[in-house]
């Protein structure tokens, strides 16, 4: 099982509305995730829109590539595009991933 950690960046004007969101995630997306291998899946978002995301799965790469073929999450990101500072890609292709350099068990 892979532990996988990543980073992203929330815009601070876009902060509130980013949690509300994250209070009513559509049933049919998370059922997506669940279905391509996403488990134990969290975000943690800090008050200057540092957003962290951990999630245990299998095999990351196909867990995306299975999320990518999803149109739940096709329109899931296109919704959410405007809250993140990104280069011209959505947020789940612009993930940057955090080496794991200890983990307790």
């Amino acid at each position: 099982m892979e532990r996988v950690c990543f980073i992203l960046q929330v815009k601070k004007d876009r902060l509130a509305e980013y949690r509300e969101r994250h209070r009513a995630v559509w049933p049919e997306m998370l059922e997506a995730l669940r279905e391509t291998g996403w488990t134990n899946y969290s975000l943690f978002l800090r008050e200057d829109g540092l957003l962290v995301g951990y999630l245990e799965t299998p095999d990351f790469e196909a867990a995306r590539r299975g999320m990518a073929s999803r149109e739940v999450n096709q329109r899931w990101q296109r919704q959410m595009a405007d809250f993140f500072e990104l280069d011209g890609e959505h947020a789940d292709r612009s993930m940057k991933r955090l080496d794991e350099v200890f983990h307790l068990d």
